[in-house]
């Protein structure tokens, strides 16, 4: 998959080339809205925009991006005006994250996005950990051969752990992924999930535990 990054801060811009490439992705640097609306072609299917660049207004870069195609577009920004985010997205953005923010939650709102936009029809909707083997197309879930009868939110919850499992994921991404908005769930919601999916998990491989608490974090899987 391919990215884009509108970035006008060359210490910066380097950064999440260097941790996108560390995760597989491919890269594109801009470092304005004028030179991101040059380079920008159909192989990119996300693009990272910082608000504040030189030129070109970030309101006017997203419409014209969306003109040319609806790739997914993350607004990053140091602003925390609730208004100022609403109107991006009446403007075309389909994510806003906040400046400074954490490497892992960028990267799993990234694997968000790209899971849920058209352009991201081409991404295997077979995920595999160990002995974990899942199928987003039927909500199928195997571990050791074995078939788990998981719901939604639970189905939900071990695909952002397989789709991250070189990472932790922070109790905020699990909260935005799976339950849409953090405000919708609470420590005690999460818990009881994570709690069931380990004894189901456990049922099937006795002798693996694959779900880690990291205290105050969040979870990943066991390496």
């Amino acid at each position: 998959m391919k990215i884009l990054i509108i970035e006008d801060d060359t210490d910066i811009n380097n950064m999440l080339r260097i941790l996108l490439n560390q995760n597989g992705y491919e890269t594109l640097s801009a470092y304005s809205g004028t030179e991101g609306l040059l380079i920008y072609n159909n192989d990119v299917d996300l693009i990272l925009l910082d608000l504040m660049l030189p030129g070109k207004r970030g309101e006017d870069i997203i419409r014209q991006l969306k003109a040319k195609n609806s790739v997914p577009i993350i607004v990053m920004s140091a602003i925390h005006d609730v208004g100022k985010k609403v109107d991006l997205f009446s403007y075309g953005a389909d994510d806003y994250i906040t400046k400074p923010f954490h490497n892992d939650e960028l990267l799993a709102r990234i694997s968000a996005r790209l899971r849920n936009s058209s352009n991201g029809n081409n991404i295997c909707n077979k995920l595999s950990y160990k002995e974990i083997e899942l199928n987003k197309s039927d909500y199928s879930a195997v571990c050791c051969g074995i078939s788990m009868e998981l719901s939604k939110h639970e189905f939900d919850l071990l695909c952002l752990l397989v789709e991250n499992s070189r990472r932790i994921c922070t109790k905020a991404m699990i909260y935005d992924n799976v339950w849409d908005y953090e405000n919708s769930a609470d420590d005690n919601t999460l818990n009881v999930h994570i709690s069931k999916l380990r004894k189901k998990l456990k049922a099937c491989n006795p002798d693996c535990d694959y779900i880690e608490t990291v205290w105050g974090i969040g979870y990943r899987l066991k390496k």
